[in-house]
């Protein structure tokens, strides 16, 4: 291949690379089918390879593509239809209109991600589905790596998503962010699938990279969305809790992409403009006084915000904050962060009493962060043996590769 075309396939692959997600969304509300959608998207990607280096980069990237794929999936449908003719209707219906692609970049288009979670939020599917269905078609996550997410079999999650969307299709769910009336029944589920965006992409399950800003920053504008549609106090919430995570990014690697650890991070790289975006919308969802598990989340991320150091931190408010939450969202990882704050409040030997009981109880067995959270007690108490072997427990269970160079470090240096 010439430099030229070399040069051409690195600008296809860019624009897939942002807008590609979006691109989906807007075909799947526009042709109101996953799968003819996502052929539509590749169809339109070929196209693009084939004609721009002909043409010259469209102004609009995203409305070309767009405009393309809805195209060639009229005419897709439109051969079928000879074969078949429940296809000829449908193929008319979709063809019916004159499509102005300069039309594309309207504001609804911005929320066509909204629009398609909520369908695959939608409360006619199987719970264990939405998610998994969402994170796959919105956020364009493998399903290896959802599988690993949530502890299952690729085989099993691919089928869960399979079984969703022939649901959808055969509900005709419509592809819609619901009533307001309807709203609440859907938000919990909604909120969940944002934030599991969001924590994919400020700690990636896997690979060579820490974080996935595309990913967490596609959690924030949702987030905003959500926030103007229906500014409840879970949702703000939530809000506050990613922008105050956000916050940390610039400082939680090194240059050469290590893992820096919350004790250890340069302080003065916090974005102190999204604290104070954070820490606001703290103040509104207590100030309603139905703050919920994000808020009290948020409320915990908010005093690690404004400590000036890790010593300096009110470790003492962050253990009630996490009595509070261990009654509002009883779960094995709820209780294994308190345990962390409460060895940071009262000493390793009390936090460690907590860690052994958690994973006695067989929860977090395969949990790498249990291990590691554990080591770490066991480091500072200097028992380098026990330390040595829950370091090396988490190391076998982490599939990321900062996180495995930050463990094989702590082992080296109990080896030093």
């Amino acid at each position: 291949m010439s430099n030229a075309g070399e040069q051409w396939r690195a600008t296809v692959e860019a624009v897939y690379q942002t807008e590609s997600r979006r691109i989906l969304a807007t075909l799947i509300r526009l042709l109101g089918d996953f799968d003819l959608a996502e052929e539509a998207l590749q169809d339109a990607f070929a196209a693009a390879l084939a004609q721009w280096p002909r043409a010259g980069l469209p102004a609009n990237p995203r409305a070309w593509l767009v405009s393309a794929g809805r195209f060639r999936a009229i005419d897709k449908l439109r051969r079928r239809a000879r074969f078949d003719a429940s296809r000829a209707v449908i193929a008319e219906r979709f063809g019916g209109a004159a499509t102005d692609p300069a039309g594309w970049e309207a504001d609804e288009v911005e929320d066509d991600r909204l629009r398609l979670i909520f369908t695959c939020c939608h409360p006619a599917l199987a719970p264990d589905a939405r998610a998994a269905l969402t994170l796959r078609e919105v956020c364009g996550l493998s399903t290896e790596e959802i599988a690993r997410a949530y502890l299952t079999a690729p085989a099993t999650l691919a089928q869960r998503i399979v079984r969703a969307k022939a649901k959808i299709r055969a509900a005709r769910i419509p592809y819609q962010v619901p009533a307001l009336a309807e709203l609440p029944e859907r938000l919990d589920t909604v909120l969940q699938v944002v934030y599991l965006v969001f924590n994919e992409g400020y700690s990636a399950s896997a690979g060579e990279a820490l974080t996935r800003a595309d990913l967490s920053g596609e959690a924030i504008r949702l987030g905003r969305l959500l926030a103007e549609l229906l500014p409840e106090p879970e949702v703000l919430g939530l809000l506050a809790l990613m922008l105050l995570h956000e916050a940390r990014r610039a400082a939680r690697t090194s240059p050469a992409g290590d893992l820096v650890p919350l004790e250890a991070q340069d302080r003065s790289l916090w974005d102190r403009a999204l604290i104070a975006a954070g820490r606001a919308l703290v103040e509104r969802a207590f100030a309603s006084g139905r703050a919920g598990r994000f808020g009290l989340q948020a409320a915990i991320v908010a005093v690690h915000a404004q400590a000036p150091s890790a010593a300096a931190t009110d470790w003492a408010t962050i253990v009630a904050l996490y009595d509070q939450l261990a009654r509002a969202q009883p779960s094995p990882v709820v209780d294994l962060n308190r345990a962390v704050a409460v060895a940071m409040h009262d000493g390793p030997e009390a936090g460690l009493r907590l860690i052994d009981a958690i994973l006695a109880r067989g929860a977090l067995d395969g949990y790498h962060l249990a291990h590691a959270a554990r080591a770490d007690l066991y480091r500072r108490l200097g028992r380098t043996a026990e330390a040595r072997e829950a370091y090396e427990r988490a190391l076998s269970l982490t599939q990321q590769a900062p996180e495995r160079r930050f463990l094989e470090r702590r082992l080296a240096e109990l080896a030093g």
